[in-house]
This record gives C-alpha cells, structure tokens and sequence, in this order.
C-alpha cells in the first residue's frame, strides 16, 4: 500500500461508483481475482476523459474489458475505443462484456501480442491507457509514443510496485527484479524524454500521467 489505507478507503467512500452492468463486471472479477482497475483510478480515469474529452483512444490491456467500458460510457458518442489483449482466456469475455454492453460498438478489441499489433496500426490517437504486463511496458513505449498525438495524454498504470520501485535492487525479491528494473527505466524515460511531460502520482499503485507536447511555433 503507497497510500495510508484509511486514508484510501475515506476517499474510495467519496466516489459515486459503477451502475448497472459496470458494477456487475466490477463485482465478478474482483471475486474471481481478475485483475482491473482500483477505484481511485477509475475517479481519476474519469475525470480525465471529462477534461480531454478525447476522440480516439488506445488500450494496452483489455483483461474482461472493464476499463474500455468504463472509457466508453464517460466519453462522448463518436469516441472510438481500440483496446488490445493476448490472454486468450479473458478474450470471450470481454468480447461477451461488449457485446452485452450499450456501449460495445465504441470499442475495437484486437487479439495478439501487444507489441506486434502495435506495430502494425497506424493514425494518431489523443489518449493512451497503459494497463498490460509492467515489465512490457519499455518496450512498449517507442510504439505508444509513435501513436499518440501531439497534446494527447498517455496514463501507465501500476508503475510503483506497491512501493518496491523506491526499494534496492537487492531489497526486491528475485523474481521482481527483472520488472523492477524495467519500470525504473520506463519512468526515468517518460521524466526525462524531450517533448514529454510527465507527472508520477501515488495513485493506487502508481500512476504516470504523460502528455506529448504539440510542437511550438517559432517566434
């Protein structure tokens, strides 16, 4: 926990929450562990889309499609949503999630190794949602950066490691470490890349909130 927990849960009481068909996909994968999005960030998420009302959006981590689905009902009708998944066990789902949703003709669910079928798509995109495996997400980055639009917004999420990013190298349990090294690199990249604009927040697990800056006219 980056966050006090109390202090987490008062602001967890403060938000409204999910309807309908939302709460009840909300409901199913934190029973059956599916991993999605916590509650402040889908507060934050939201508030986010109300700011930039964003036209084209890319997902990178699709699991049962909540997040898309939570994208696609607090935006407008004509924002369009491309999401991308490989665990061929939760496809059907989110597809089933889509397809049962008022919103699923908003999204595009793309199957595949999340780094190929980044390369393969081209256009511009005004907001990126990074939420796919951690230790992917450097690799990622040349790709998400190529694709998002000059003033578009770009968020990675879990990128603190329940607080293990600030710990040694050595304090990491071995496992983590490949990953550990790797989010280190993501961030110093997205705080130290010209044209980039970064904030990193104690959100849930982390999150990095990015924007790509337009290009400025010469006076």
């Amino acid at each position: 926990m980056i966050v006090n927990e109390r202090m987490v849960t008062y602001i967890n009481s403060l938000d409204r929450g999910n309807q309908g068909m939302l709460a009840e996909i909300e409901a199913r994968a934190r029973q059956e562990r599916v991993p999605i999005i916590r509650r402040e960030m889908q507060s934050f998420l939201k508030m986010l889309l109300a700011l930039k009302r964003p036209r084209r959006i890319l997902e990178v981590g699709t699991a049962v499609g909540f997040s898309a689905l939570l994208m696609a009902e607090h935006t407008s009708p004509d924002c369009r949503i491309t999401t991308i998944e490989k665990y061929e066990k939760r496809i059907p789902k989110a597809r089933e999630n889509f397809a049962a949703s008022p919103f699923g003709h908003k999204i595009t669910l793309l199957e595949g190794d999340a780094l190929e079928v980044l390369r393969q798509l081209s256009g511009a995109y005004d907001f990126i949602f990074m939420d796919a495996a951690k230790g992917q997400y450097i690799h990622f980055l040349p790709e998400t950066l190529r694709l998002l639009e000059p003033g578009g917004v770009m968020i990675s999420d879990n990128v603190l490691q329940e607080g293990d990013i600030i710990e040694s190298h050595y304090a990491v349990e071995r496992r983590n470490r490949t990953i550990y090294r790797r989010m280190r690199d993501y961030l110093y990249q997205l705080t130290h890349t010209e044209g980039l604009v970064t904030s990193v927040l104690p959100l849930g697990d982390g999150a990095a909130v990015t924007v790509k800056e337009e290009e400025r006219e010469e006076s």
